[in-house]
């Protein structure tokens, strides 16, 4: 039997006449990269937040490692990393300042890590973070995301508005994050190419649905013409247009 650290049964959410989620079903075993694509409103972050505790199922379950993640949100919370595009960090800080603010949440906080991300990412510990560019922030979030080496990383559309570097950087870090350590990571964005750089496997959502879930290799080799090998992208385009039609 698989070792889950996420399994979603049935999840059903509306908010007024929209139905967000429709009865989504899937699940992520333990170790490699999961990408959950969709256009933006498809419902991808919706649901995200169940999987983080922060709204709870309508109809339906989560379970995170396992656990209720509303019932039981320091038992879940406390092994999962995560990034959004908001990334809402105190602004007042400096870096070293966040630095230890964080470690001090988290009990299997590595400082040597920390540190090696800081210089890896060239964030200057006396910065302000209001003082930041949206790039530098992106990589401060995923730094506190990732320095408690959590079970669980969940990056929720993190490359959003940032130039090809910062997303670069914030690729391969998630690749060694998998490689040397063969975590889990969730990752949710509606760039399609950046996915598929690092995905193993593809859940693609659309209208609160569940359209594909597979491994990209599934998925490409199903729509498979010929010698022609689709991108994700296109394939994405091709089931809106057979979905509109």
């Amino acid at each position: 039997m698989r070792d889950l650290v996420i399994d979603v049964t049935s999840l059903t959410r509306r908010f007024g006449a929209k139905t967000a989620l429709d009865a989504v079903t899937f699940s992520i075993p333990r170790g490699g990269v999961y990408g959950l694509v969709g256009a933006n409103g498809a419902g991808k972050t919706t649901l995200i937040r169940h999987i983080l505790g922060l709204l709870r199922a309508e109809s339906g379950a989560v379970r995170v490692f396992g656990r209720d993640p509303v019932a039981d949100p320091a038992g879940v919370l406390s092994r999962i990393g995560y990034l959004s595009e908001e990334n809402d960090l105190p602004g007042w800080m400096r870096v070293g300042e966040l630095i230890r603010y964080q470690r001090a949440f988290y009990p299997a906080w590595d400082d040597i890590y920390a540190a090696e991300l800081r210089e890896s990412f060239q964030l200057d510990a006396a910065a302000k973070i209001k003082d930041l560019s949206k790039g530098q922030k992106a990589r401060a979030g995923l730094l506190i995301a990732l320095a408690y080496r959590p079970e669980l990383l969940v990056l929720d559309e993190p490359s959003s508005g940032l130039d090809p570097i910062v997303r670069r950087d914030i690729l391969n870090a998630v690749l060694r994050t998998i490689a040397e350590e063969g975590r889990t990571v969730l990752f949710s964005s509606h760039l399609l190419d950046e996915v598929e750089q690092v995905a193993d496997h593809v859940t693609m959502i659309d209208q609160g649905r569940i359209a594909i879930s597979a491994t990209l290799q599934e998925i490409r080799e199903s729509h498979r013409a010929g010698d022609h090998v689709p991108s994700l992208d296109q394939i994405f385009v091709n089931r809106l247009r057979g979905a509109v039609q």
